[in-house]
């Protein structure tokens, strides 16, 4: 479960059909970012799924110990 108090950060997808795109990602109830990210392709039952990759981006002004962009590769399209 999430929780609103955990926030927000960009994920940005590097590579894939989405490459260059970027969407609003919750934080895990951790506060660590999504491991895996499955996004809706136009398809109803397709979904492209994203690993986190290592590039992470800090902004000082907000939080300083959540990232507030975090990379992501694409790994398949999976059909559910």
């Amino acid at each position: 479960m999430v929780t609103a108090s955990t926030g927000t950060y960009t994920a940005k997808l590097t590579d894939g059909p989405l490459e260059g795109k970027t969407i609003t990602v919750e934080f895990l109830e951790s506060g660590d970012p999504q491991p895996q990210l499955k996004i809706p392709a136009s398809a109803s039952n397709k979904r492209y799924l994203y690993a986190r990759g290592a590039g992470l981006e800090f902004q000082a002004s907000e939080n300083p110990d959540k990232p507030s962009a975090v990379d992501y590769r694409y790994l398949e399209a999976v059909f559910e």
